[in-house]
């Protein structure tokens, strides 16, 4: 019987190259935490790997750089709208120059638009697709072949919602979020042959400095929803997605996890 000797390097993710969309995030006042994006890049910098942190705002990708110098790892600042096909494949081209490869990506982005069907606008639905959705497919369609080409395969997280499981009448948020999880499928089938691993969270109510604001007078009713009875946190979405992105999950693809602290067995998420 055979079995693997364990290594210093944890998650297997030393000198690996990854790129987080979406980890230049909203800075938090105190006691508003960090956002899914800056937790997933600075996690993955512990473990090891190089890491380009996409944003939108360069002062807020580069706010996450500065946290990952400052503990002794490597990241670059990229800003880039990932709901652009230019500037998606732009960030895989920018972190092949830097660093000669890439392994890892994570999709985490996302926008709420509220409305059903009889209320939204056909514009605001688009809008909600190209960020939700189309911003995933353009960042996938450029990293993959970068991934293969660097040799080792790779692994993508698609960042999704528990909204795509439980709706609460925000139709287009629901729907594109609900299609993250048949494109994670689609990926692991198409690509998995070239050694590409995908899965996606489907994440529940999450305390960031992104829906502070929108759910501070809510934050007893999402504790009351989870039978942890605690919030969840960028943290904890930062911890699942290294574990997914790492070789301790190298059997594991196709898969859409939920991670809600186990709101969706007893009532609706907040």
């Amino acid at each position: 019987m055979g079995c693997e000797t364990g290594t210093d390097d944890e998650y297997g993710l030393r000198s690996k190259v990854a790129i987080v969309s979406g980890a230049g995030g909203p800075v938090g006042q105190p006691g508003e935490g960090v956002t899914n994006g800056r937790a997933a890049a600075i996690l993955l910098a512990r473990a090891g790997a190089k890491v380009c942190v996409v944003g939108r705002t360069a002062d807020r990708a580069q706010y996450t750089v500065d946290i990952i110098e400052k503990e002794g790892g490597e990241a670059f600042a990229h800003v880039a709208d990932v709901s652009q096909e230019a500037d998606c494949r732009g960030a895989v081209d920018a972190t092949v120059e830097r660093y000669g490869r890439l392994d890892c990506l994570d999709n985490n982005v996302g926008r709420g638009v509220p409305g059903d069907v009889t209320e939204i606008s056909l514009a605001a639905w688009r809008e909600a697709f190209a960020i939700n959705l189309d911003s995933m497919m353009l960042m996938c369609k450029y990293a993959i072949p970068a991934m293969i080409a660097s040799g080792g395969g790779g692994s993508i997280v698609n960042v999704g919602s528990l909204r795509s499981i439980r709706p609460q009448r925000s139709t287009a948020y629901t729907v594109s979020k609900g299609a993250t999880i048949a494109l994670t499928k689609t990926l692991a089938v198409d690509h998995g042959p070239r050694g590409i691993r995908v899965n996606s969270i489907i994440l529940g109510p999450v305390f960031t400095p992104t829906v502070a604001a929108a759910v501070s007078e809510k934050r007893e009713l999402r504790v009351g929803a989870s039978v942890l009875k605690r919030e969840g946190s960028g943290w904890d979405t930062g911890h699942l997605v290294r574990f997914l992105l790492s070789e301790q999950a190298k059997w594991l693809t196709g898969q859409s996890i939920i991670l809600d602290g186990g709101a969706s067995l007893i009532g609706p998420s907040r």
